[in-house]
């Protein structure tokens, strides 16, 4: 009966047209799934045969040469303070492996050493080793997993020593660095009091990212997007990145610097951002500067989130239907860090972890440590355990290229490399830049109190940008009057920045490109029309759970899932919330919108309930059936697992969701309250992302929430701190530009409804949802087809359709999970003279429906506000405001009493509560 419905359906629906995507996708296999492509293996050789024979020939040469490329990073000349005590080397002793330096013995060094010296004896091959390692660029790469990483990176380290940059590319470099210091100079005389985080010391960042661009368009890359701390950030804005520097006055002048009419409240000079077309010697690069909060290293995972959405969008590496493309061909990411910070954050770890996970592979990120040796005031070895700051991004079994920052031709090259591996590999890759900061944590702090010897050195000595010209002039190199001639015309220029920034309007930077078209939410509720014809519902049911001929479920499986289900469409039974969600997702992927779902076990779900991905029982290959809904398919659900993590995890799930408005991003936690392990994304991104940066996201956030006896950290996903970070007003009606939308359905139609309406509006803004546990499964938590068809939508408030308005005396309030044991209540003990109706939304608080729930019930003396929350917990200290400011209504509290933990872990003090808060909440 199906089946003719079904192609009646997909006749209807005009497609446009897709290159076909493997009509059978698994995950452990080689075709894989949308989303993830399995790497091809490639067979490691040992190399030509002369190189295997002079090895072999030269043991002991070739374990000295091992030990320079494993320990000769100990002995580089990388600290440009000089401060740094020299570290026993044992390991680079010649004696240590019968070598004598005395041996005039001509050694041939083919496959030994890769550089322009062929032969030589000990003496002049450990004087050349010495050269490579040991000088102001050095390396970690031993670690690395595969031979054929390490004999690559040791071979284009060593060759890499025989770069050298024409006399153009020095004074492009020599310009540069003096651009970012004449912006420090100018900005120190013009705003002496503000806080501007220099580059000073640290100029050469500047030469690596001019490199970064430049190895860029050689390597055909599209777009480059970077995340940066405080640090040098105004200098590469208003620098490589054209920010306008008038509008970066106008901003330190104290006045706004977002655009007119815009609804914004904007964020400090620090974190300013920018996104700009860039022409790199005849060919533009797209380069774009994510915002960052002051918690150092957050942006770490957004910015992975944001290149991963870039990469969808431009079906990039695993989006891309051309088997031969690789993960990053379009799109590089480059994260900046403070040396303090890497060490100490744990987002760090995070990050690494989910670095080369299927579904969050980027291809390779490029990082740079600006390693000032100190953090606010903490040196470096009060601030890790470690050797180097670095060492966490060996984790990975990632290259760690040290560098010494007063070297910009150094930094350059260790750039190149850089680029040269991630490359090559697709894999991150780390540049140490060991440099020094001039002033303290910023320009008005002192760092002489707690650092007085290092800054005895910094205070007497010459700059970065100044050193350069001078070597530069030493060299023959006429430099110096060009330089003063750029200073010039900049400060020119800057200063007439100054004189028109107070009418420096801002241009329209956000709502641009893929987000053409979307609009600022209205400062009034809107409601939106999401239901679906009821055929196509049905076709999107079945095809759930439909799975090709060759694939063998689990048997349990078969019967309780795929089977129930299609019993349960063609008997036109009520649908559960897995069903809901699957139809939602399925209608979205039909209208062309794309589908994420991340979390951890998100594939099964934590209750078994979802089983998007199954997986055959014979041979463990994964099939998602919604991605084979029809032919030519342009809209693809992608199902990622994710590790064990919540910072790095929701940060890049926020990341991909400001990347394009047509995808909706969806993370779900294992349990409500686990989302707390990423606190500091919630707060800092997404929260609070568009009032201050004017960033929209459609993030959705499924939170597991209810009191069903699982003790202190399984209960509650803790709702009261959603509202308390959200813009609701207590003395004014709410509209729809609230910051985040916070709810608590309580039918699966209404998941549904929610679902499709994050994606039919012309505005984005983060759902919270308290989701099911309970009510997964629950009898009466069910929905009809007719729910979810057309002329439906979600409904802020449900009301009581069970009882006789005029007889009721008593209207309890509530939410969630909470109403179906209350109406149980109700039916077992015949209170018809209580009405129950549901709280569906809470942000934007519904204020005009509650007041037409209020006028249906004449009689009413008595109201309560019920929750299966404690007093200090859930939605009471949010709503009760609200009804006696806005609906008119003075509420009684009914629900637990305050507690320092989120529930009791005692069963029989649990159905005590339970039982209390059911009978209080109908007593007079």
């Amino acid at each position: 009966m199906l089946s003719c419905v079904l192609k009646q359906v997909v006749r209807q629906r005009p497609c446009r047209h897709l290159p076909a995507m493997p009509a059978v996708a698994f995950y452990h296999s080689d075709n894989g799934v949308y989303g993830y492509r399995p790497a091809a293996w490639t067979e490691q050789t040992s190399g030509a045969r002369a190189v295997t024979e002079n090895r072999i020939c030269y043991p002991s040469l070739m374990q000295l040469v091992t030990a320079y490329r494993e320990h000769g990073h100990k002995k580089a000349k990388i600290d440009p303070l000089g401060r740094q005590k020299p570290r026993p080397t044992p390991e680079l002793d010649p004696a240590m492996y019968g070598i004598s330096l005395t041996d005039n013995k001509v050694f041939e060094l083919e496959g030994i050493v890769n550089s322009t010296m062929k032969s030589g004896n000990m003496e002049d091959i450990v004087s050349h080793l010495e050269s490579l390692y040991c000088d102001q660029m050095s390396a970690e790469f031993m670690h690395l997993t595969t031979m054929e990483e390490r004999e690559w990176f040791a071979e284009k380290f060593e060759e890499s020593r025989t770069w050298t940059l024409s006399d153009d590319e020095k004074k492009s470099l020599a310009l540069t660095l003096a651009e970012s210091q004449a912006f420090d100079n100018f900005l120190a005389a013009k705003f002496g009091t503000i806080k501007r985080y220099s580059g000073e010391g640290a100029e050469s960042m500047m030469g690596f990212f001019q490199e970064v661009f430049k190895q860029a368009v050689q390597d055909n890359l599209e777009e480059v997007h970077i995340g940066m701390p405080h640090r040098a950030r105004l200098n590469l804005l208003t620098g490589l990145l054209k920010y306008p520097a008038t509008l970066m006055f106008k901003k330190m002048k104290g006045l706004p610097e977002f655009p007119q009419g815009a609804v914004c409240s904007g964020d400090v000079l620090s974190h300013l951002y920018n996104s700009v077309d860039l022409d790199v010697n005849g060919k533009q690069l797209h380069v774009s500067m994510i915002p960052n909060p002051s918690h150092l290293e957050a942006c770490t995972s957004v910015l992975s989130g944001k290149v991963r959405g870039r990469q969808q969008s431009l079906k990039d590496g695993d989006y891309c239907t051309d088997v031969s493309a690789r993960v990053g061909d379009k799109v590089l990411g480059v994260q900046v860090h403070g040396d303090a910070s890497f060490t100490a954050q744990g987002i760090i770890q995070e990050n690494f972890a989910i670095a080369e996970v299927p579904h969050f592979n980027i291809g390779g990120t490029l990082h740079l440590i600006v390693n000032n040796q100190l953090g606010f005031t903490t040196p470096g070895e009060r601030g890790r355990s470690s050797l180097y700051c670095s060492d966490i991004g060996k984790m990975n079994g990632n290259p760690v290229i040290h560098v010494n920052g007063d070297n910009p031709e150094e930094v350059v090259r260790a750039c190149r490399l850089a680029m040269e591996y991630r490359q090559h590999f697709r894999k991150d890759v780390l540049v140490d830049l060991q440099c020094w900061r001039k002033w303290g944590h910023n320009e008005i702090d002192d760092p002489s109190f707690t650092n007085p010897s290092m800054y005895s050195i910094i205070n007497n000595r010459t700059s970065v940008p100044d050193l350069y010209v001078q070597k530069l002039t030493d060299d023959g190199l006429t430099i110096k009057e060009e330089v003063n001639d750029k200073v010039t015309t900049l400060q020119v220029d800057w200063n007439e920045g100054l004189k028109t920034m107070d009418t420096y309007q801002a241009y329209h930077y956000h709502l641009r490109r893929r987000w053409k078209g979307f609009v600022q939410a209205p400062s009034h509720v809107t409601a939106w029309e999401t239901g679906v014809q009821s055929d196509l519902l049905r076709y999107i049911g079945a095809k759930s759970v439909e799975i090709p001929s060759d694939f063998v479920p689990h048997p349990h499986l078969k019967k309780t899932f795929l089977q129930s289900r299609l019993r349960k469409l063609e008997e036109g039974k009520p649908l559960d919330w897995a069903t809901a969600e699957a139809m939602a997702f399925g209608s979205l992927l039909y209208e062309g919108f794309n589908v994420r779902i991340c979390g951890q076990d998100v594939g099964r779900g934590t209750f078994s309930q979802r089983h998007a991905m199954l997986i055959d029982n014979q041979t463990d290959a994964m099939y998602i059936p919604l991605n084979n809904i029809m032919p030519q398919q342009t809209g693809f659900y992608e199902v990622a697992n994710s590790p064990l993590s919540e910072e790095a995890v929701l940060g890049f799930e926020y990341g991909m969701s400001i990347e394009n408005p047509n995808n909706l991003i969806i993370w779900e936690a294992q349990f409500g309250d686990f989302y707390n392990g990423a606190q500091i994304i919630i707060d800092t991104f997404v929260t609070s992302g568009e009032v201050k940066w004017l960033l929209q996201s459609g993030l959705v956030m499924l939170l597991p929430h209810g009191y069903d006896g699982a003790g202190p950290e399984h209960s509650s996903c803790h709702i009261e701190r959603f509202l308390q970070l959200c813009d609701s007003k207590e003395h004014d009606i709410d509209g729809d530009d609230v910051n985040t939308q916070i709810v608590h359905p309580t039918t699966p139609a209404q998941y549904f409804h929610l679902l499709r309406r994050q994606m039919v509006r012309n505005y984005r803004k983060p759902l919270i949802v308290a989701g099911p546990k309970v009510m997964l499964r629950l009898p009466a938590a069910v929905s009809n087809l007719a729910d979810m068809g057309p002329g439906t939508s979600f409904q802020p408030v449900i009301p009581d359709s069970a009882v006789d308005p005029n007889r009721v005396d008593r209207v309890v309030f509530c939410c969630g999970k909470h109403y179906y044991a209350l109406a149980k209540e109700r039916e077992d003990k015949q209170l018809f003279n209580t009405a129950l109706i549901r709280v569906e939304e809470l942000c934007p608080f519904p204020t005009a429906l509650l007041q037409e729930q209020l006028n249906k019930y004449p009689n009413a003396k008595a109201y309560v506000w019920s929750q299966e929350e404690h007093t200090n917990m859930g939605p009471w200290f949010f709503v009760n405001p609200r009804f006696n400011n806005l609906v008119g209504c003075k509420l009684s509290y009914v629900g637990r009493g305050p507690l320092g933990t989120a529930a009791a872990g005692v069963g029989q003090v649990h159905q005590q509560e339970v039982k209390q808060v059911l009978q209080q909440t109908f007593q007079g």
